[in-house]
Order: C-alpha cells, then sequence, then structure tokens
C-alpha cells in the first residue's frame, strides 16, 4: 500500500515535470547538445548508442509514469461522471460504472441507448423518459393512442 502511494505521488510528480515546457527545453538543449559532439566523436556507433540507449530507456519508464497518471485521471473522471448521472433525477443508473462491464455487454447497452435516442426523436421533451423500459412503454402507449 505505501509503495502504491509512493508510486502515484512519484508518477503525479514526473508527469508534471515532464509535462512542462522546461522539460522539452531540456531535452531539446541535449538533443542538439548530442547532435554536436557528433564530430568530436566521429559519428561512431558509442556516439549514436549513447541516445539511442537513453531514449530507450526513458520511454519505458515513462509508459509507466504516463499510464498510471492516465488510470488516476480515467477514474476521478468516471466518478464524477457517475456522480452527475446519480444526482440528475432523469438519468439511468444503468450507465453508471459502464466502464467494469466487458465489451459485450457496452455493445449491448449501446444498443439500447441508440434505440432509446431513436424513441425519443418523436416526444416532445427529451428528459421524458429515462430509461428503455420506461421508453417502450411510452413508445407504445403513444401507438395505442394513435390507434384509438
Amino acid at each position: 500500500m505505501a509503495i502504491d502511494n509512493s508510486f502515484e505521488k512519484f508518477a503525479a510528480n514526473a508527469t508534471k515535470v515532464t509535462g512542462s515546457s522546461g522539460a522539452f527545453i531540456a531535452a531539446l538543449a541535449l538533443v542538439f547538445m548530442w547532435i554536436a559532439t557528433g564530430p568530436f566523436f566521429q559519428y561512431s556507433a558509442n556516439w549514436q548508442l549513447f541516445i539511442n540507449t537513453g531514449t530507450t530507456i526513458i520511454t519505458f519508464l515513462m509508459v509507466f509514469i504516463i499510464q498510471k497518471s492516465q488510470n488516476k485521471e480515467s477514474l476521478a473522471m468516471q466518478l464524477k461522471l457517475n456522480e452527475l448521472v446519480a444526482a440528475h433525477e432523469h438519468a439511468s443508473n444503468r450507465v453508471m460504472s459502464v466502464e467494469d462491464l466487458g465489451e459485450k455487454e457496452m455493445k449491448v447497452l449501446r444498443d439500447f441507448c441508440t434505440k432509446l435516442s431513436e424513441l425519443s426523436k418523436n416526444d416532445d421533451e427529451l428528459r421524458q423518459s429515462h430509461s428503455i423500459e420506461e421508453a417502450m412503454e411510452n413508445h407504445e402507449e403513444k401507438l395505442e393512442n394513435l390507434k384509438g
């Protein structure tokens, strides 16, 4: 637990630092210095290996740091969206924590939402229905009213 918290703090700080203009300028300066030293090292294999190894190591480590930060940001966004869905009286709670569903279940839910959207096109008030079941009932009632 302490290791995860330490890594979380490290990842947050590393993301802030490496995402700054100063970090970009420093990296650019390092590349220019490496290019400038080319003639001194006669563009040798070791000279090329230096930059290749350095950038590979940095890239490899940054993948994990960026992923950790992205996971945290994604979770925060999901929680905020869940709060908005929960707070809105006309919203369907079935979409809360939808990110935990498998791809197949998400496609089924998407099909339901598409059907709901199609049904609501005929409604005067878009907020009138907030679930597939209610939309189907409303749609069936409308059809009955048109017939009767």
